[in-house]
């Protein structure tokens, strides 16, 4: 039997794998791996196209319906261009703060989770602990939907999905959901004095950026009602956050690329703004070709994660209030897999360690309190899975 791990033994050893999105992150999924194979646990692998990256599922308990999936992501954010007091590849404790990249977001829950895997496999649970831990969610939640399909084939249905994104364990039942795109504009160059003559992908870009403005202006400006008040803001918003092109001041510019998202609502539909977009789009692209038929707009979406939305008389949210004592109503703006297990047909709420606020930055943390409280939560699914408990 190997040697019993606390939740902040393992988040160290979490922390120190950098998978950051753009590189691998299999030497964590083998440490987890080779971890639950220590207990008897045996677990799957689903891999990227690339075979460069890969999610993992594993089952505790008896092989019945009604499990638990208990799930969150292995990726984590750059650290690049980000002044740190220590090393972010380092768990480092200052006044009772737990610092480094990924503690918070969110590697404390997997900690939390792997640290209870002894006490669950003696346990004797009447329903499966399902444990699943994905791939490339910072950069538009790709790893999710080819782990759920893999898990709903290969394991019994499950009752419910706590994903396990930090809200402080609190009980999140509803996020909005996010589509998002590249665009890249293609226009015509000539002087500047007689821009009448050419195209800039400059402007056309700004176009339809600032259709995105217009589209923030009316939302922010609409009466918000029912479950939209929840949110902040209580409306779908649009965001440009990436830009470049151009050549120089005095040139209309060929090339201009950007990225563009949506966040909205769960009473919103992703294909109507879909729709809504390319609309514009085709829209600005056939003035420009008025002028230069060489001119075009190719748009590329690169992510569409669903929104979750609350369900009334949900399983998951029933267990997770029983688990944590918490009543209050509540939904966020950021998108989780939440989302995607639903649309998957499980039942699902968010409930995690630690804050969204310190996530992403420069210090990120998580108080060793939240990590306690964390594995707390797991203790006490697993004592309400157990035969003594039902």
């Amino acid at each position: 039997m190997p040697d019993i791990l606390s939740p902040r033994d393992i988040l160290d050893r979490l922390v120190s794998f950098p998978t950051v999105s753009r590189d691998s992150n299999l030497e964590l999924i083998d440490w987890v791996r080779n971890y639950l194979e220590g207990f008897g646990v045996s677990s799957d692998l689903v891999f990227d196209p690339t075979g460069r990256k890969a999610g993992l599922f594993a089952q505790i308990g008896p092989s019945v319906p009604g499990g638990i999936i208990l799930s969150a992501h292995t990726d984590v954010v750059p650290v690049d261009g980000q002044e740190w007091a220590s090393d972010p590849w380092t768990v480092t404790e200052r006044g009772g703060k737990l610092y480094g990249r990924g503690t918070c977001d969110m590697k404390g829950f997997i900690a939390a989770v792997l640290a209870n895997v002894p006490s669950i496999v003696e346990a004797k649970i009447a329903r499966p602990v399902q444990i699943a831990l994905t791939r490339d969610e910072e950069i538009g939640c790709l790893g999710a939907p080819p782990l759920i399909k893999e898990m709903q084939e290969a394991l019994p249905p499950a009752s419910a999905v706590i994903v396990g994104e930090p809200t402080m364990m609190t009980v999140v039942t509803g996020h909005k959901g996010t589509l998002g795109y590249q665009v890249h504009c293609r226009g015509h160059e000539v002087h500047s004095s007689i821009l009448h003559t050419g195209v800039s992908a400059v402007m056309s870009a700004a176009q339809i950026i600032d259709w995105g403005n217009r589209m923030n202006n009316e939302n922010f400006n609409s009466e918000s009602s029912g479950y939209a008040t929840m949110f902040d803001p209580p409306c779908t918003t649009v965001h440009a956050g990436l830009i470049e092109g151009g050549t120089a001041m005095n040139i209309t510019a060929r090339d201009c690329r950007f990225c563009i998202d949506f966040r909205f609502l769960p009473s919103e539909s992703a294909d109507s703004l879909d729709a809504l977009f390319r609309e514009f789009v085709a829209e600005v692209e056939s003035a420009c070709q008025k002028v230069r038929r060489n001119a075009w707009i190719r748009t590329e979406e690169i992510f569409r994660v669903p929104a979750m939305a609350p369900e009334p008389k949900g399983e998951a949210e029933r267990l997770a209030r029983a688990l944590t004592g918490d009543n209050g109503t509540r939904a966020v703006s950021y998108a989780t897999e939440g989302g995607q297990f639903q649309e998957a047909g499980n039942s699902v709420v968010v409930c995690g360690p630690g804050s969204i606020a310190q996530a992403h930055g420069a210090d990120e943390f998580i108080s060793s309190e939240q990590l306690e409280a964390g594995s707390r939560f797991v203790r006490r699914l697993v004592e309400s899975l157990s035969k003594r408990g039902m």
